[in-house]
C-alpha cells in the first residue's frame, strides 16, 4: 500500500534452492578453486578473484521482492461495500485516480509517512479518507473509520501482497554466502514488522531501512547512508592473516561493498550509485521500452534474481561474510571461540 499499484505479475518459472545452487556452481567455480587452494595452503592454479567485494545486498520491496496483488479500486471498493457503503461501477473505476491524488497530497502534507509527527497508521487513515472524499462518497466519521480499518487490514494480508518465486531462494543463497541482506524502501515500518515476515521473507533479512523512520526518501543520499549504519553491525569480516594465525581488525563497511537491487531508475539506480553503491534494476513486468531506457542510462537490467546471481559471477565479485568476529583460520576449517564457522565459499 506504500506506492501506486503495479501491473499484474505475469507467470514466472518455478524457482528453487536447487536452481541457485546450479547457478552458483556454474559461475563461482573459479573463485572456489582459488579460495580452496588458499585455505589448504597450496598454490592456486586458478586466477585470483577480483578485488570487488559484495558484503551487503539491499533491496527495494514492491516490484523487487514482493508483488502487489489485485487493484486499488477493487480493494477499496470491496472494503466500502463490506461496510454497507454503496459504490457504483463508475465510482470504482475512478477510485485509482482518486487514490493516486490522495497519496500525493498526503505525502506532500506529511512526508515520509509522517516521520515522527504522526503514526504511519494515522497517515494511511488520512490518505484513505481523502481518497473517498475525492470520489464524492458521502460517509459519516464512523463509516469512514470502519472502511479504513477494512482497507488497512487488507493491505496487511496475503490479499494484497505476494512474494516473487525467486525471492526466498535468493535470500537464502545470499545468507549461505555470508552476505547480509536488508531493505531500503520508501515505505512505512509495517513492511518490516509484519508484511515481509508474513510472506516468509523476514528470516534471512538482517536490516530494514524505511523512509518513515529515516525521514528521507530514495533517491536522497541520507537513506542510503542510514542503510550502511543499519547493516554494519551485522558484519564481522576479519582481515585473514594466513593459515592458523589470529584474525586482524574488523574492516568497516564501505558503500562500494553494497549491491542495491530495485525497480526504479531514479530512486534505486541513480540514488544508489550517487551514494557509492553498486546497483542493478529488475524488469519484473516485461516493460521493454522502460527497461531499454534504463539500459541507455547505464543501469544493468535483469529479469529476475537468478540473473543477478549470474551477474555477480560474471563480474567475479568476492562475496563477503558476516558473524565472523574473533575467527581465525585453522587448516581447512574457519573456527572461532563459538565453534566452527561455514566458509565464505562453499
Amino acid at each position: 500500500m506504500s506506492k501506486v499499484p503495479l501491473p499484474t505479475v505475469p507467470h514466472l518459472k518455478r524457482v528453487t534452492a536447487k536452481t541457485f545452487q546450479h547457478v552458483t556452481q556454474l559461475h563461482f567455480s573459479t573463485t572456489n578453486n582459488y579460495e580452496n587452494s588458499r585455505y589448504n595452503g597450496t598454490t592456486a592454479t586458478a586466477t585470483p578473484p577480483s578485488k570487488k567485494r559484495i558484503r551487503v545486498i539491499s533491496c527495494d520491496v514492491t516490484g523487487t521482492l514482493v508483488s502487489f496483488l489485485g487493484r486499488i479500486e477493487d480493494h477499496y471498493g470491496n472494503a466500502a461495500r463490506t461496510c454497507g457503503i454503496e459504490i457504483t461501477p463508475q465510482e470504482q473505476r475512478n477510485m485509482s485516480r482518486c487514490f493516486n491524488q490522495a497519496y500525493r497530497e498526503t505525502s506532500a502534507s506529511h512526508p515520509c509517512f509522517g516521520n515522527s509527527k504522526i503514526s504511519s497508521k494515522e497517515w494511511w487513515r488520512r490518505c484513505v479518507k481523502r481518497s473517498f472524499d475525492l470520489l464524492g462518497t458521502n460517509m459519516t466519521d464512523s463509516e469512514h473509520e470502519r472502511v479504513f480499518q477494512r482497507v488497512y487490514s487488507t493491505f496487511g494480508s496475503h490479499a494484497a501482497y505476494g512474494a516473487f518465486p525467486d525471492a526466498i531462494p535468493f535470500l537464502k543463497w545470499a545468507h549461505r554466502r555470508g552476505i547480509s541482506c536488508g531493505v531500503i524502501s520508501n515505505a512505512d515500518e509495517r513492511y518490516g514488522d509484519s508484511i515481509l515476515p508474513m510472506l516468509g521473507l523476514g528470516d534471512d533479512m538482517q536490516f530494514f531501512c524505511f523512509s518513515k523512520n529515516v525521514g528521507f526518501e530514495k533517491p536522497h543520499k541520507k537513506i542510503f547512508e542510514a542503510a550502511i549504519s543499519e547493516a554494519e553491525p551485522w558484519l564481522c569480516l576479519e582481515k585473514w592473516m594466513g593459515t592458523g594465525s589470529q584474525a586482524g581488525e574488523r574492516t568497516p563497511l564501505k558503500p562500494e561493498e553494497i549491491l542495491h537491487i530495485g525497480n526504479d531508475f531514479k530512486k534505486d539506480y541513480v540514488g544508489a550509485k550517487e551514494a557509492g553503491f553498486h546497483a542493478v534494476l529488475l524488469d519484473r513486468y516485461d516493460e521493454k521500452e522502460l527497461a531499454d531506457s534504463w539500459r541507455e542510462g547505464g543501469a544493468p537490467v535483469f529479469k529476475d534474481l537468478i540473473d543477478v546471481v549470474e551477474y555477480l559471477g560474471r563480474e567475479q565479485f568476492e562475496l563477503g561474510s558476516r558473524d565472523r568476529c574473533g575467527a581465525y583460520l585453522n587448516g581447512n576449517e574457519i573456527s572461532s571461540k563459538y565453534g566452527p564457522i561455514r566458509k565464505v565459499y562453499e
